[in-house]
């Protein structure tokens, strides 16, 4: 099985209908996904069973707060945003994932012997589609 570094990643942002580019000074990112269930046991069953219901998914970033990236600055709470997520980089043949989604979260942090560092999440709305590029 291969392993690959995570420094290739790459996360693509649009304002809703605009065309998706690079975000800046990205340090890491997370995509989580989840499923809800229905429990559809009936008596007689000598175990629990299980149908699958809705899924959900969030997208959050930590990154170098960058105020000359304009791909950060758009990054409102409340903004409807398209995404992209390259885990092994954006070159020709590479798995991503897209989706859109609403800017639920923005941390802009600062420590007097650190970095200025910013943390934003995105609630996915929809679902997630996978893709090679």
């Amino acid at each position: 099985m291969a392993t690959t570094k995570g420094s290739s990643g790459v996360v693509k942002l649009a304002v809703s209908g605009g065309s998706a580019t690079a975000m800046g000074e990205v340090r890491s990112f997370t995509l989580s996904e989840s499923a809800d269930t229905i429990e559809d046991s009936v008596m007689g069953d000598t175990a629990r069973t299980y149908v699958a219901s809705l899924s959900t998914a969030s997208l959050s970033m930590d990154v170098y707060w960058d105020d000359a990236d304009a791909v950060q600055l758009v990054m409102d709470t409340k903004a409807d945003l398209d995404w992209e997520l390259y885990p092994t980089g954006s070159g020709t043949g590479e798995k991503y994932y897209s989706g859109s989604g609403i800017l639920t979260s923005k941390e802009i942090t600062a420590a007097f012997d650190g970095m200025v560092e910013g943390s934003f999440e995105i609630q996915v709305s929809g679902g997630i589609t996978e893709a090679t590029a």
